[in-house]
């Protein structure tokens, strides 16, 4: 367990090198660039609206891509999020940029297209509600712009609900007594009514005001021809529109060989603007330009040799201060790196700090196993991430350490639910005597925890004991490295002794034998006892030894005292472990007795299968994500509030971050 030397990196070059020097650290990716100081001599370069154009030639190109898949979907398997990046060769990238202007003519001409069967779409969508409204009308045969004759007045309309001729004579008598009406209902439904009244014209003006009186109003888009004839426009002019519609997508659809090259469009133009962000964090002058940088201490130096030699560059390596903008980098053995993830979740350690993800991931393979604590649901765990490995090779980096973690953690629930003496609860047991009346019992290699829960109990705290003895253990280290080996006495070894003195003390009363099962000699509490008055008597004294104030100090070691509350809850914490291991286990058993039900027949076979299938499936995911998130809060809450600080800085290097294709170099 380590944290990564860094060195602080200074490149001074000429400026017509910038773009080759820009291009090969963005490949590399081993760099994080900061601002240069600025002074009389460089200025800042604001790049933004080159920046802009990127991203926009960036966003064209994947919008074009996305429309191509719209009507050429390109088939992917169900495991296809752990494939990653493809590589892509030096020979198919300059193949690329060389030809980028055509490609993007292309992108301009699928995205025009799409914009425009788009638009014909919108358009389509309000004729065929025009198309609906003229359906009610479709029994007048004359234009809905009609007006009347010489002599008469016709008036074309609808009223807001269902009413009959009849009943709408009686109210246009009621408000217009003098005037007769020739009324023709075109259509009735629930919400309207369309009729044609036609009166005689020297009554129009009392005619519209009766109408109006009792709902009538006139249509919203009256055609100047029939409604059938305007329906058939209509109608032919969707068919129209649709066509236009094929013939885009189907300009669309024969650039699907450019997908490729789409997908790199929208990768490169991020690496462009990404780069040109970057220019703004260096020094220019006129001629030439300063980049200021961390890299790790191997990095730099090979850094330093290739840009000397290729670029002509004068490169100075220093080591960083101690300030929080210098970055952490860890580097773990195989064994502990897959929980490297879990750290930075939480807060990367500063780099003068010690880096816990060694003596972390023990106990976070031990306690995750003990959670999820069933060797069945352990090798399915282990055997699907194990799978996942070895077929997608160039799976992301991130998923990549997830997958080894989760992995390490199956084996290590298939080692305890063995000692537990569960396999998909007691499947085992239920199998052999259900469908082949011969049972057939799976002993613990150790004990069940669902038959003696209390001797679970008693393991979880024992273990939740050393897990924070490490924690203690951590700090005496953090101490003793930083030249403070006092420290590690006032603040470690004084626990130890409270801690552990308590317990043998405890352990040595008659009170505790019921529940514990151990019983220690009088003598040896005795002893116990004795260590933890000699630890509380160190915390007394020198948990407030910064004060000066001999009674503040005194009252603050009075205070620290009261900590032993907080470690007594901690080790209550760790009743999870039997919450847990039991939760998975009875669940599982439950399942088993539900499958059974249907009995031993063809359909009670059937049933079963589905059942066991779906039920452990249901369990599997559950209680793996209650493990996970369990685990996650014994290292966060318990462990690393003993000694961690954190808040160390991620190391963010300047890369390429694409979507599609993986463009690294080796260094």
């Amino acid at each position: 367990m380590a944290i990564v030397q860094m060195r602080k990196i200074s490149v001074y070059a000429l400026k017509k090198h910038r773009k080759d020097i820009l291009e090969h650290l963005q490949r590399r990716g081993v760099i994080e660039i900061v601002c240069s100081p600025f002074d009389d001599r460089f200025v800042q370069e604001d790049t933004s609206s080159q920046r802009n154009v990127f991203l926009k030639s960036s966003a064209a190109a994947a919008t074009a891509w996305e429309a191509i898949n719209k009507y050429c979907y390109e088939k992917k398997s169900l495991l296809s999020s752990f494939e990653g990046r493809a590589h892509i060769s030096d020979e198919d990238y300059y193949k690329f940029v060389s030809n980028k202007d055509e490609i993007m003519r292309v992108a301009a001409e699928i995205n025009l297209c799409e914009k425009k069967q788009a638009e014909l779409k919108a358009e389509i969508l309000k004729l065929e509600n025009q198309c609906t409204m003229l359906n009610a009308w479709l029994e007048l045969d004359i234009s809905m712009r009609f007006k009347g004759t010489h002599s008469t007045r016709a008036f074309i309309g609808s009223f807001p609900d269902a009413k009959d001729s009849e009943t709408l004579l009686k109210e246009l008598a009621v408000k217009a007594p003098d005037v007769s009406f020739d009324l023709e209902i075109l259509s009735t439904s629930t919400d309207q009514t369309c009729v044609c009244a036609i009166c005689h014209k020297k009554y129009s003006q009392q005619a519209e005001e009766a109408l109006r009186a009792v709902g009538f109003s006139y249509p919203p888009l009256p055609t100047k021809a029939t409604p059938r004839e305007r329906l058939d426009e209509l109608k032919s002019r969707i068919k129209e529109y649709e066509k236009q519609i094929d013939d885009y997508i189907s300009q669309i659809t024969k650039n699907v060989g450019m997908r490729n090259a789409l997908k790199f469009m929208e990768d490169y133009f991020v690496m462009r603007a990404d780069k040109y962000d970057v220019i703004t964090r260096l020094s220019n002058s006129k001629r030439c330009f300063i980049l200021t940088g961390y890299a790790t201490a191997e990095n730099a130096e090979k850094l330093e040799s290739d840009l000397t030699t290729k670029y002509e560059a004068y490169v100075e390596l220093e080591e960083p201060g101690d300030g929080k903008e210098v970055p952490t980098v860890l580097k773990n053995n195989s064994f502990a790196r897959p929980v490297e993830g879990v750290i930075e979740t939480y807060s990367l350690p500063q780099r003068r700090e010690i880096d816990p993800t060694f003596v972390m991931s023990i106990f976070y393979y031990i306690l995750f196993g003990i959670m999820f604590s069933d060797a069945g649901y352990g090798f399915v765990m282990a055997l699907a991430c194990f799978i996942c490995l070895k077929k997608f090779k160039r799976m992301e980096e991130g998923l990549k350490r997830s997958l080894k973690m989760f992995m390490y953690c199956g084996i290590s629930t298939i080692f305890w639910g063995a000692m537990f003496g569960s396999f998909f609860g007691d499947a085992i047991t239920v199998i052999s005597e259900t469908f082949f009346h011969h049972k057939i019992v799976v002993d613990a290699i150790w004990f069940n925890p669902v038959k003696e829960p209390m001797r679970m109990l008693m393991f979880s705290f024992v273990l939740g004991i050393f897990h924070l003895f490490a924690g203690l253990g951590m700090l005496a280290y953090k101490h003793i490295k930083s030249g403070h080996p006092m420290y590690a006495v006032y603040d470690s070894l004084s626990w130890f002794l409270i801690v552990g003195g308590a317990i043998v003390y405890l352990l040595s009363m008659d009170m505790l034998y019921n529940i514990t099962g151990v019983l220690l000699p009088t003598q040896v509490g005795n002893v116990g006892g004795i260590l933890a008055i000699i630890g509380a008597v160190i915390v007394v004294f020198f948990s407030g030894r910064e004060s000066v104030n001999p009674i503040k100090r005194l009252l603050k070691g009075l205070y620290g005292i009261y900590g032993v509350t907080s470690y007594l809850s901690d080790i209550l914490s760790y009743s999870r472990l039997l919450a847990l291991g039991l939760a998975t286990g009875v669940i599982g058993q439950v399942f088993n007795q539900i499958a059974i039900i249907g009995g031993t027949g063809v359909v009670g076979t059937i049933v079963f299968v589905l059942v066991f299938v779906i039920g452990h499936l249901l369990n599997i995911g559950i209680n793996a994500l209650g493990a996970y998130v369990h685990t996650n809060r014994l290292q966060f809450v318990e462990f690393f509030n003993k000694f961690y600080e954190g808040d160390g800085k991620p190391f963010e290097p300047f890369a390429v971050k694409t979507k599609h294709y993986n463009v690294k170099e080796d260094i």
